[in-house]
């Protein structure tokens, strides 16, 4: 199959190739790092970009961008290099000759002191650069005052890339926007750009923006960025999914392969009930998720937390905007809470229900199965992210209505619906969402895998 880029996708193309340095403001899921990898490939033929840094957080910068490159085929021939881990594998991966390497932010002080005089990245992206809001001339955070002492010198192409610019206000736009020009639009201090767009409090902690001050803001910064809305593209009565695909590690991978084969031995042969072939694979959904139970006490252990990074990562991404996720085991749910403690579970307390919709809940934890018919959450946000899966087709689509298209619109929210899988790659993850798209039967695809793995 050929995959072919999106009308917004080009748009942004053209854009990064008309402009060295910018900012796009782009939702997660919507395609920017295809986007931004074409344009590469495009300008490379007409200048020097290589070699380029991609700054992001870990999982991305370790599986998201090196997986790109694999999907689509007009950029297979792009070698991406990851410079995460020890400080050891981190230099034998900048040994390696590489298009584009992709590091993450934390190793940013690293990596301006590895190089010092000789940074050698003619070209930065930095994917979520709201992480650089905290910049200042002479303080803030060390990883931004890291790449602010090489972004105007040393890098001649910047690419800033987020989906939520501000999310806490106006005054975050100074620190993200200074790596593109220096200050040229906004002030060169934080100090001036505060005095000309904000009236400070009275105890001179808090700052309030001046009544015209988004409006002219936002006019200075109209020609070096680049905003992508949802609802300009897609039909908003239908959710926006984006998959996102994490490897299970060496570990998990042979504990999953041994319960895959247990399995579909079991199954070897036999024409079974749905209901059946689904069960069977619990202990094979339990280990995608990071979590298995040793017994019939409900005790579980831990064997990996790659889907818990790739929820932190979507939640990170979401920066104060709430997000509803969907779990399956009550160890993903035990899991998660420890992770991210201001995450609240779906209860039969109505007033939680409240809370949420009235925007004091971040994140909210909901069995499908408890959130179906008659709860109205949609006035609490848009985000809902699948942590793990089953086959109940009829549970799915009743959680995805309870923040769905029509209900955004009975509440009068004229905003998309994303809905974020994670899916543990090579794993039954991947049948319970073929499932799930396709709508054919669970042992059809089963059976089908059995025969694509060689058990039958």
């Amino acid at each position: 199959m050929t995959l072919k880029l999106r009308p917004y996708q080009e748009l942004i193309v053209s854009y990064l190739l008309e402009n060295k340095r910018c900012n796009l403001f782009v939702a997660m899921g919507l395609g920017k790092t295809v986007s931004t990898l074409t344009a590469l490939n495009t300008l490379n033929y007409v200048e020097d970009i290589y070699p380029a840094l991609v700054i992001a957080p870990l999982r991305v910068a370790k599986t998201t961008w090196p997986e790109e490159v694999r999907k689509w085929p007009h950029l297979q021939h792009i070698q991406i290099v990851p410079i995460v881990g020890t400080e050891a594998e981190r230099r034998r991966a900048l040994d390696k000759p590489a298009d584009i390497y992709t590091t993450n932010y934390e190793n940013l002080v690293w990596l301006t002191k590895h190089y010092g005089d000789n940074w050698p990245f003619r070209t930065v992206i930095t994917d979520e650069c709201s992480k650089l809001k905290g910049f200042r001339l002479r303080q803030g955070v060390k990883r931004a005052q890291a790449l602010g002492s090489v972004a105007h010198t040393k890098v001649k192409r910047y690419i800033g890339l987020t989906g939520t610019p501000a999310s806490n206000g106006l005054q975050d736009l100074w620190g993200i926007m200074w790596f593109v020009d220096g200050g040229e639009r906004l002030g060169r201090t934080f100090t001036s750009f505060r005095q000309r767009w904000f009236k400070m409090s009275y105890d001179g902690y808090g700052s309030t923006p001046l009544p015209t001050a988004q409006e002219e803001i936002q006019d200075r910064l109209r020609d070096i960025c680049l905003t992508i809305d949802a609802k300009d593209y897609f039909d908003l009565a239908e959710p926006i999914v984006n998959n996102i695909y994490v490897d299970l590690p060496i570990r998990a991978r042979e504990l999953y392969q041994d319960m895959e084969k247990q399995m579909f031995m079991e199954l070897e042969g036999h024409e079974v009930e749905a209901f059946n072939a689904a069960a069977r694979t619990g202990k094979c959904l339990q280990i995608a998720n990071g979590a298995a139970y040793i017994d019939d006490k409900q005790n579980w252990k831990e064997v990996h937390d790659a889907k818990l990074q790739a929820l932190e990562d979507v939640i990170e991404e979401a920066a104060g905007a709430p997000v509803l996720v969907a779990y399956h085991f009550k160890s993903d749910l035990a899991r998660m809470r420890h992770a991210l403690p201001a995450g609240r579970h779906l209860d039969a307390d109505p007033q939680t229900i409240r809370d949420w919709n009235d925007g004091k809940i971040p994140i909210l934890f909901a069995h499908p199965a408890s959130a179906g018919h008659g709860l109205n959450l949609q006035d609490g946000g848009n985000i809902l992210v699948f942590f793990g899966h089953n086959w109940n087709l009829e549970e799915r689509l009743q959680i995805i209505e309870r923040i769905g298209p029509v209900r955004q619109k009975q509440a009068g929210h004229v905003r998309p619906v994303f809905i974020h899988n994670i899916i543990a790659r090579d794993t039954v993850d991947e049948m319970v969402i073929e499932r799930v798209e396709t709508k054919r039967e669970v042992q059809d695809i089963l059976l089908a895998a059995m025969t694509r793995k060689g058990y039958r």
